[in-house]
């Protein structure tokens, strides 16, 4: 059934609320008259700034989850296929909906996706349930992060916009004097509470290519030797949203929360499995701290390729518009691939938006915090 009038109409307040806004929009009117998500297409809020983040209590969902995960994985329905894309990284589930989910499912999903690293939802309904459940959802699993200088969905500025088009190349033109596009990262990891579970989920996806791929950090590390495990294991690395800040500048975009660093922990222990991470990524990690220039460059250096190259520890997922990926960025580093045409019409549109949960303050092996 089409929408009332009265349910499309902002309200009086609403438009006072938006008139106060400074809100730039992120893309070309003209390319989106008939796109059925308009509504979701990426702007910048240039008025609306925010404090660091402040130091908060966080209760990993995946806890209060029973191991077999009973509900999720042991349902007994047909209709419901569960699939590992690869013995160490990723697991696809279909004939399941995120949006009917119940909180013991969430809390069993929360352990699946710590345990395999990315879990990818095959023919959702996510996109078309509206913005406050889609936020909803999210909160379920931890506080949201607003993304510092993203463009985000006009009124809600937690939904930050994934948006790579002929009428908006910025993401293309921040990796056009590179050999690749690729660039492994975990999301936001300068946050001194960095993240835990992102959701992502396209609107549109070009006919082929612009799949995503994720590492998982885990076996990763479990790759190395001993005596690196356990040279690594003693060290803190710095990661930095400054860079990200400063470029945004450079282009002309809004920041609305000052940048910060953080010494974390280079090998990571996860909240609920236990499990031992890597956690540095070529995103966001600038340096070991207390180690010489050239000791920290080749160890970096030595990790990130590590990290970017072992194709025998990661998986590429391919999107179609009904496709929801769910990871923890505690345990895997990812990256778009922007492999099509994005002047060609006929290659499409790569849109979405991405719903990033906030974690705790990263504990690595005996005990060595996170430090800022």
């Amino acid at each position: 059934m089409a929408p009332l009038v009265v349910d499309v109409l902002p309200s009086t307040a609403e438009l006072k609320e938006k008139a106060a806004q400074k809100l730039n929009l992120a893309y070309d009117t003209a390319h989106h008259a008939s796109y059925k998500y308009a509504r979701y297409l990426p702007v910048y809020d240039e008025s609306t700034t925010f404090p660091p983040t402040e130091p908060f209590e966080f209760a990993d969902r995946g806890l209060l989850a029973d191991k077999a995960k009973p509900h999720l994985l042991g349902l007994n329905d047909p209709n419901v296929k569960v699939t590992k894309l690869t013995p160490r990284v990723g697991t696809e589930i279909s004939g399941l909906q995120l949006s009917q989910l119940t909180d013991v499912q969430k809390n069993e999903l929360a352990l699946l996706i710590a345990e395999r690293g990315v879990v990818v939802f095959r023919g959702q309904d996510f996109k078309d349930i509206g913005i406050e459940k889609q936020k909803e959802f999210g909160q379920y699993f931890g506080r949201l992060h607003v993304h510092p200088v993203g463009a985000h969905v006009d009124g809600a500025i937690e939904f930050h916009n994934i948006y790579l088009g002929a009428d908006n190349l910025y993401r293309a033109q921040q990796r056009s004097e590179k050999l690749t596009t690729t660039g492994y990262h975990s999301d936001v990891s300068y946050e001194h509470q960095p993240p835990g579970i992102t959701l992502l989920t396209l609107l549109s996806v070009p006919s082929t290519g612009g799949d995503t791929a994720w590492t998982s950090q885990v076996a990763a590390y479990e790759r190395l030797s001993d005596p690196i495990k356990a040279l690594l294991e003693g060290l803190r690395a710095e990661h930095s949203g400054f860079p990200q800040a400063e470029n945004a500048r450079r282009d002309g975009k809004f920041v609305r929360r000052e940048p910060v660093k953080s010494h974390h922990p280079i090998v990571r222990v996860h909240l609920v499995t236990g499990q031992k991470a890597l956690f540095v990524n070529p995103g966001f990690t600038k340096k070991i701290v207390g180690l010489k220039a050239e000791e920290s460059d080749a160890i970096l250096k030595l990790l990130f390729k590590h990290i970017s190259q072992s194709a025998d520890v990661q998986v590429r997922v391919k999107w179609d518009d009904k496709t929801v990926s769910l990871w923890d960025n505690r345990v895997t580093a990812h990256t778009a691939i922007s492999d099509y045409d994005v002047h060609n019409p006929e290659e499409g549109l790569r849109h979405g938006f991405r719903i990033t949960t906030l974690g705790e303050r990263p504990v690595g092996v005996n005990g060595l915090e996170t430090t800022w």
